[in-house]
């Protein structure tokens, strides 16, 4: 199933670095999030739209709203202003990570 199915998602942009919070629409399916979605499998994901030698993808867990945020340095190039992007704002990178397929 599609990630989209479980949970949707709120973004934010700063600078070179987005951040993507994934929230859980039931309480039970939280800790499916929290296994399956790992920082690795996120930084895989969105592979080549980081800068290189960027810093790492990092994932901090809020099981209290359960919801997992990712921190993405480097994936707006140089921010929404200064990319070369399309669309280089959060919200996008927020809607593909909801089309990444999870396992049961």
């Amino acid at each position: 199933m599609k990630l989209h199915e479980l949970a949707h998602a709120r973004t934010g942009d700063k600078g070179d670095t987005s951040n993507i919070s994934v929230i859980a629409y039931r309480a039970e399916d939280y800790s499916l999030l929290a296994e399956q979605l790992t920082a690795e499998r996120v930084a895989q994901f969105f592979e080549g739209l980081r800068e290189p030698g960027a810093a790492p993808v990092r994932r901090y867990e809020l099981p209290n709203v359960q919801a997992l945020n990712f921190v993405l340095p480097g994936i707006l190039r140089g921010g929404v202003t200064r990319s070369l992007a399309l669309d280089a704002h959060g919200k996008c990178l927020g809607s593909a990570l909801l089309e990444l397929t999870i396992f049961e």
